[in-house]
């Protein structure tokens, strides 16, 4: 038999991708979930029974989590990355590993083939089809319904033919589930004018009293939460996550171009990253100088774009990283953030890199660092280009 590994989520298009790789197409199926963070240990075991249940040969668990923060999650807090100031890349940025450990996985048992249930409309085809031309350029990467052209409706009234037992009704959204935020996709999400249902979100709103919550940085990186110490930033998020869910924050839908040129839309739940991002970036802004943050700014677009759509393995990447990790040298403090339904607050920080330092003066009261007569001498030099244009060209004005 011809021996494929199948990158199985457990949800509605890898299941029916594994069924018809080995029903329909006979394929030896070897099904490998790459975990970056999103399932419990009894959601994994659920997933492996559904596996093994549809006949393929082997299941396979890679927990990937700390590589994933590591070599991609780090970069992106450092980065502040939103795309459209919206997105923290939930998605795009797990495909990308989710892609690479998959190709070095069937290089290891010497696959002949990579599966994926990438539909022919969206980021994602794009994003598993780059990494593994580039990785293992000599396998056949196989899409079933992409190829097929199938909708959702048509892969479920396919499982139900075959006796397939899932969640049906949660089936007709498209979930994907990690540690940088879980997407949710569904019939809402394909126009432009409705939003998610209350039931759609993966948490329901349980919480109601405001909280305080403080996050402690060292040199760009979580390190505490709530004065407890993490030395794994990996299990610092998921606390934040734990603790903001519930308020229904970090809720959003993000529209934005993909990578074949049509408008996408998609629902996200994302409060720990939300949460972080925005914490990070105001430490920041106490800590880094203006020309740090102005060039730091155009080098996280371009790195968050890149990384979007799909050119994680492009060397360039390697270069901004460097750049990105080098500015984070003096961003390390606390920041204090209060929880509230569906919003929170970020109230401010404390740091010894503070660059608001009272030593120096207070903003619109005092200085400490230069005397008026400095002031009126920089001024009039600073604005001295401009006042000759404008009275060399007075009479072409008039």
């Amino acid at each position: 038999m011809k021996k494929t590994v199948l990158a199985y989520s457990g949800g509605l298009d890898t299941t029916f991708c594994a069924l018809h790789l080995t029903k329909d197409l006979g394929y030896e199926v070897h099904a490998v979930l790459i975990n970056t963070g999103g399932f419990s240990s009894t959601e994994l075991q659920e997933i492996e029974t559904r596996a093994n249940g549809l006949g393929v040969a082997s299941f396979t668990v890679l927990d990937v989590t700390k590589t994933y923060y590591q070599e991609v999650l780090k970069f992106l807090v450092f980065g502040n990355v939103l795309k459209n100031a919206t997105y923290p890349l939930s998605v795009s940025a797990e495909r990308i590993l989710q892609a690479k450990t998959l190709a070095e996985y069937a290089k290891k048992i010497g696959a002949k083939s990579v599966a994926h249930g990438s539909t022919g409309a969206g980021n994602d085809q794009v994003r598993f089809d780059m990494i593994f031309q580039t990785i293992v350029p000599d396998i056949e990467i196989i899409t079933p319904i992409r190829d097929l052209k199938l909708s959702r409706e048509e892969e479920i009234a396919y499982l139900k033919k075959h006796g397939v037992s899932m969640n049906f009704e949660k089936a007709k959204y498209s979930i994907n589930k990690g540690i940088w935020g879980t997407s949710v996709g569904g019939k809402e999400t394909l126009t432009s004018n409705e939003t998610l249902p209350e039931a759609a979100w993966p948490t329901q709103v349980s919480k109601t009293s405001s909280e305080e919550v403080v996050i402690g940085f060292e040199k760009g990186e979580i390190n505490s939460v709530n004065g407890s110490t993490y030395d794994n930033p990996v299990d610092a998020i998921l606390k934040i996550q734990e603790l903001a869910a519930p308020y229904g924050i970090g809720r959003d839908i993000h529209v934005g171009d993909t990578i074949i040129g049509i408008k996408g839309r998609v629902g996200f739940e994302a409060a720990a990253p939300i949460i972080i991002i925005k914490s990070h970036q105001l430490l920041e802004k106490h800590t880094l100088t203006k020309w740090q943050s102005f060039w730091k700014n155009q080098l996280s677009e371009f790195y968050g774009n890149h990384l979007h759509e799909g050119h994680y393995l492009d060397p360039v990447m390697r270069n901004m990283e460097a750049f990105l990790e080098s500015t984070q040298v003096f961003v390390s403090g606390t920041v204090k953030i209060i929880l509230h339904p569906y919003r929170f607050q970020l109230v401010g920080i404390e740091s010894s890199h503070d660059l608001m330092s009272s030593k120096f003066g207070s903003y619109g009261e005092m200085n400490k660092g230069y005397t008026g007569e400095d002031v009126k001498g920089f001024t009039r030099i600073l604005g001295n280009q401009t006042a000759i244009f404008h009275q060399v060209n007075h009479h072409e004005e008039n």
